[in-house]
């Protein structure tokens, strides 16, 4: 009814959110909050995604799963699924000898957690690795990993090996021929990759890598758990093992939490901030705090470094590359390692 101030585009362009007007096929995509021009590409897991018409179009390639432990018992499955677990027992991690697989096992990965004195916080992992070198004959290698140290034991020392060990940087690695690779830092840090073909056929506390995460609380009995440390439990190896349960280790150190507070606010911080919007900073925020609470000594700082390589290590997967050690911070003498 009367004149109204504003702009408005001719008629067939739209608002580019900038002052301008552009034809409607030429409007951005979002991913992350984050907008892309028509064209575009974006890297999502192994496959890649191209801006068109507002629509990403994307490529359908089968990924490898990830599988992660690291910390004071911070999970996450092939399939996703963040959640803690803390036993002292042998638990096994990952296998492929599954009711699901209908194709003979080839590994086995069995961890048990070394506690820090008289805490219940995790100085570092006992690794066992199982492999069947030889199916026909029931030939296995077996792995141990304890403290930077391997020791192979064969059944048949002549058997040729379907595995080799390598060690990159700071981490111990193992690749099979089957597509299992193995990483291992040393410490307190696990991770399991598969190759697609290893969809659906494996399980253990990594899950069975099927693609869906609600199903990833499968027990040794193959009944889904609503509780996740009757979850964990079911992958003893022995059952004698006596069960632990989890504790808030904050609850009554307050001086601790507060200081835990201060330090793992740098996953929070502008340092991580284009990351925040791929991969949510809280539960490894969370984890960092509970993790410190959990050292032995307020100066021992490998919890909290643990975490934060934890985070940076999933922003790197989501293609954010997260330059925060210093020498002051996590410093990794990459010269010696080089």
């Amino acid at each position: 009814t009367e004149c109204v101030s504003g702009c408005m585009c001719p008629d067939g362009l739209v608002l580019d959110g900038s002052g301008g007007c552009i034809p409607k096929d030429q409007c951005p995509c979002v991913h992350g909050g984050h907008f892309y021009k028509p064209g575009e590409t974006i890297k999502v897991d192994c496959n890649t995604c191209t801006c068109n018409k507002r629509q990403w179009n994307c490529t359908d390639n089968p990924c490898k799963g990830t599988c992660t432990v690291y910390g004071n018992g911070h999970y996450m499955s092939f399939d996703g699924e963040k959640f803690d677990f803390l036993g002292d027992c042998d638990y096994i991690l990952a296998q492929d000898f599954c009711p699901n697989n209908m194709d003979a096992g080839t590994f086995r990965i069995v961890i048990q957690n070394n506690a820090c004195g008289k805490s219940l916080s995790i100085c570092s992992l006992k690794i066992t690795l199982i492999f069947e070198v030889c199916l026909e004959l029931i030939i296995t290698e077996d792995l141990q990993l304890l403290e930077g140290r391997i020791q192979e034991i064969a059944t048949d020392p002549g058997a040729a090996k379907n595995y080799k060990v390598d060690l990159r940087g700071g981490y111990i690695v193992i690749e099979t021929n089957q597509g299992m690779n193995f990483m291992w830092d040393q410490k307190t840090t696990v991770i399991v990759h598969v190759a697609p073909s290893f969809q659906g056929k494996v399980c253990g506390l990594c899950g069975d890598f099927d693609g869906r995460s609600r199903n990833d609380f499968t027990t040794r009995g193959q009944s889904v758990e609503m509780s996740i440390q009757e979850f964990g439990n079911s992958w003893k190896i022995t059952s004698t093992c006596s069960n632990i349960n989890m504790t808030d280790l904050c609850a009554d150190q307050p001086f601790k939490s507060v200081l835990g507070q201060k330090h793992c606010s740098i996953i929070k911080s502008n340092i991580f901030e284009a990351c925040h919007s791929k991969v949510n900073p809280i539960p490894y925020y969370e984890s960092c705090i509970s993790d410190f609470c959990g050292c032995d000594s307020v100066g021992d700082c490998e919890c909290f470094c643990t975490s934060v390589a934890a985070y940076s290590r999933s922003c790197s997967n989501a293609g954010v590359c997260i330059d925060w050690r210093t020498p002051a911070i996590c410093p990794v003498f990459c010269d010696y390692y080089n």
